[in-house]
């Protein structure tokens, strides 16, 4: 996962404090004009939030009562989100992901529980997306310069060959007893960046499920986890963002109970070279980003690590190929997809259940 230096962090700041969205999902706290609970509303909610991986975190409680001291809670929320930092970060040179890039072939490496656990579903979304989902892609992030040293030079094609001949999961050996990881190949560069926010989310869930917590929203960058109810007694409700770069309005609203969502986009980060756009989505399959219509992907899961793997692999595959995969596997999915008339949307029938307004 590459996530921002402090300075570029401290720059996320501002954004936060003025409550701008980072991510491409907006929340709606469903409170709307007319309530007469709000006093009664704001006594319930209990809101953390800050920065963390890149992008900013925020963590809503709907409880009368907490058992546990809500300064405890938000150190813990804390240390959770240290932990999957230090463990995951290709940024942090000392952590367990990056010793593991820096590793030779051929020596299996003892994985933590979490960097287990979290190889093991992206592996398993990788075979499901035919391996357009791939944590070996780094090589080719970081070739087309969206790696931690930006740039915005247009590989050769022997360079790309050079980069898709260090990627592929088929490179890999992963084990469950002990947890271990085994590279094929010297130069695998392993990039979690596609999962890492929804494990991340998860495991915030978790604890405070553990806690007797019922109600709860847990979003990370736009990854989101909503259980039970909101402040005001309804299921979550959360806004999925028309896919334009130039502002941000919501196009559709939908009610979340008990699941976990996440988006994936391919217009806010890309650079543009001689009148082409080369966007940040590297399709692990070819060695260049995508150029399909399909502007924006969100998915709707039990987990939310798998529900944010899923939406960039089909976000890589384009509408034709990912939407086989979802109507066979019953996946709830959302599309949006530019045409020359504007933006063309289509869902599952497991995603229509949830639309406020179909």
């Amino acid at each position: 996962m590459r996530f921002p230096t402090l300075k570029n962090q401290e720059c996320l700041a501002g954004l936060y404090r003025s409550s701008i969205s980072l991510g491409l999902l907006l929340v709606v706290l469903s409170c709307f004009a007319g309530c007469d609970n709000d006093s009664v509303a704001e006594a319930r909610l209990r809101v953390f939030g800050g920065l963390t991986m890149g992008t900013t975190y925020s963590v809503k409680i709907n409880a009368v009562e907490l058992e546990v001291a809500e300064k405890k809670i938000d150190k813990e929320i804390q240390s959770i989100l240290k932990k999957v930092n230090a463990s995951m970060s290709t940024y942090i040179k000392e952590s367990e992901l990056s010793l593991l890039n820096q590793s030779n072939a051929g020596t299996w490496i003892t994985l933590s529980e979490d960097l287990y656990q979290i190889s093991e579903e992206a592996m398993s979304v990788s075979r499901l997306t035919d391996g357009h989902f791939d944590i070996s892609v780094g090589a080719l992030v970081n070739l087309w310069g969206f790696g931690p040293q930006k740039s915005e030079i247009i590989p050769s094609k022997d360079e790309i060959e050079q980069a898709m001949s260090n990627s592929g999961s088929e490179h890999l050996q992963i084990q469950q007893s002990p947890p271990a990881l085994k590279k094929l190949k010297d130069n695998i560069y392993l990039d979690l960046s596609g999962i890492a926010k929804g494990y991340a989310v998860d495991k915030i869930a978790e604890y405070l499920i553990s806690l007797g917590i019922d109600n709860f929203l847990v979003e990370i960058g736009g990854e989101i986890r909503a259980s039970g109810t909101n402040n005001i007694g309804f299921a979550w409700r959360i806004g999925i963002e028309q896919p334009e770069p130039e502002k941000q309005a919501v196009r559709r609203i939908i009610r979340l109970d008990n699941i976990a969502m996440a988006t994936s986009g391919d217009y806010r980060n890309y650079f543009e070279r001689d009148g082409r756009r080369y966007s940040h989505t590297i399709d692990p399959v070819s060695g260049y980003p995508i150029t399909h219509n399909l502007a924006s992907v969100t998915v709707l899961h039990a987990k939310t690590s798998i529900a944010d793997a899923l939406a960039t692999g089909f976000l890589v595959m384009g509408k034709e190929a990912a939407g086989k995969i979802a109507q066979k596997n019953k996946l709830a999915v959302f599309f949006i997809e530019k045409t020359a008339s504007g933006f063309k949307e289509s869902f599952t029938p497991e995603f229509e259940q949830c639309l406020l307004i179909k």
